[in-house]
């Protein structure tokens, strides 16, 4: 194999001094001789701006080295989503690329913070920008083909750690993604517009969505976010910890998630569809949840399971647009069908919705083995699942259910089980709650409403075709 050392081309590795020139000399170099690998060594600090990654190379961070993103803000120009200039710069990027790798075991820091506001209670305020917003992505791919991240640790992302635009053939293994858990729009990975990916055991921290699947309108080309596995992560968000949306206009299937744990997370699981596309066939199985309400920043209301099809709001987007289709100026939502959730234990302040503008909108839910414990563990108010961003609002209060289900067809529950703690809240409500489901089949249920002397441990109402074998505990 073939190396080049970027302190041959110039990096000086004193934390001070920008190296990107250095960086993308030795990538050049590499690229240009037909291959091999581009070493970050040990022992330094490489301070860099933006650039670009190459075919055919290793990029290789060795154990003990850090990158690290230079905070001038002036120097990140191009946005991470073309002529939407308002979410993101590219730090790490590279188009149309085959055959990459980034590994080594070092560290690759976004230095986050340092394009932070002021340091708030729960957050990081977000500085005020004009049209462009200068955070950069840690790494940009668009279009890739057999890409390979592995044993390297990813850190302060200041927005999205890894996003991977209309790449193929992508494992991702062994990595660490922490960054601050104050950082809103720090997602840990993003695939857009993706397929054949696998993502196994990893660890990521992230203020926003841990892992998250969508289709973004800004790179249409690209297709579907379809084919992908995910197993054995541990995953930790004050937002959502695995997120399917919700920007989706074409179609994320045929994924699954096995063995994984979520825990202190806002959102464990959640489909939140916003838009035309269609989500379908998904299997999560294996996995323990834990959830906790934050404050109203963060998006989510401690579900632990969160299955939603609502039009997307106009309003929050009506100045930039980028949001809804070309040309209309009103959100429209596709359906959201055959999703099966199997052997799963949950722990939250919050229980398991599912909801659609329509029930033609979510059908086909399996819920199989799934247990929940619900507690109320912190001073946040309850009694609220967040919707956000729907048309009419987004927050939809009421009772806690264990299980809520609200304009929905075709729904399954089978050997399930709902336990209350001992900090209950007036709010909690029954075990099992349905409005206007049209189709509903609750098998082997065990559980009794929050308050068993005041209600029934299931509630149905405005409901058809609702077939019921249970036993109460």
């Amino acid at each position: 194999m073939n190396y080049y050392n970027i302190q041959e081309f110039g990096a000086k590795g004193d934390g001070k001094t920008d190296d990107h020139a250095a960086i993308q000399a030795a990538i050049d170099a590499c690229h240009e001789a037909g291959g091999g690998r581009v070493l970050i060594p040990a022992g330094k600090t490489f301070l860099s701006g933006p650039f670009k990654l190459k075919s055919n190379i290793e990029f290789y961070v060795q154990s003990g080295a850090t990158l690290l993103a230079n905070p001038d803000e002036t120097i990140y120009t191009e946005s991470a989503f073309r002529e939407n200039k308002g979410e993101g710069t590219i730090w790490i990027g590279g188009e149309n690329l085959e055959m990459v790798t980034i590994s080594g075991g070092g560290i690759i820091d976004g230095n986050g913070t340092a394009f932070m506001g002021e340091e708030l209670e729960d957050a990081y305020e977000l500085k005020p920008f004009h049209i462009f917003d200068p955070r950069p992505h840690i790494l940009t791919i668009v279009g890739g083909d057999n890409i390979r991240i592995r044993n390297v640790s990813f850190k302060n992302a200041a927005y999205w750690a890894l996003h991977l635009i209309g790449c193929n053939d992508v494992a991702i293994s062994d990595i660490t993604i922490l960054n601050s858990l104050k950082v809103r729009n720090s997602d840990g990975i993003d695939l857009d517009h993706s397929r054949n990916v696998r993502i196994n055991n990893c660890y990521i921290e992230s203020g926003d969505d841990c892992i998250c699947f969508k289709n973004r309108r800004e790179y249409a080309e690209f297709g579907p976010c379809e084919d992908i596995t995910v197993t054995g992560c541990t995953l930790v968000s004050t937002s959502c910890a695995i997120k399917i949306g919700s920007e989706n206009m074409d179609r994320i299937s045929h994924i699954t998630f096995i063995n994984c744990i979520i825990k202190n997370s806002n959102r464990g699981i959640g489909i939140q569809h916003r838009d035309e596309g269609i989500v379908s066939d998904i299997v999560f199985s294996n996995m323990i949840i834990e959830c906790r309400l934050f404050s109203d920043t963060w998006w989510g209301k401690a579900e632990p399971i969160y299955v939603t099809a609502y039009p997307r709001s106009s309003e929050d987007h009506k100045d930039a647009g980028w949001r809804l289709p070309e040309h209309e100026n009103k959100g429209r939502v596709g359906y959201v069908k055959n999703i099966t959730f199997s052997n799963i234990r949950c722990k939250s302040e919050n229980g398991v919705f599912v909801g659609g503008e329509c029930p033609e909108k979510v059908f086909a839910i399996r819920f199989n083995d799934v247990d929940l414990e619900i507690n109320k563990s912190t001073a946040y108010e309850g009694g609220v699942y967040d919707c956000r961003p729907c048309t009419g609002g987004g927050m939809i209060k009421g009772r806690t259910s264990g299980f809520y289900f609200s304009n929905a067809s075709k729904i399954f529950v089978s050997n399930c089980y709902v336990n209350w703690g001992t900090e209950k809240p007036d709010y909690f409500g029954n075990a099992l709650e349905a409005d206007n489901v049209k189709g509903l089949t609750i098998e082997n249920f065990e559980g009794e409403a929050a308050f068993p002397e005041k209600e029934d441990a299931i509630k149905i109402y405005d409901s058809e075709w609702v077939i019921q074998k249970m036993s109460e505990k």
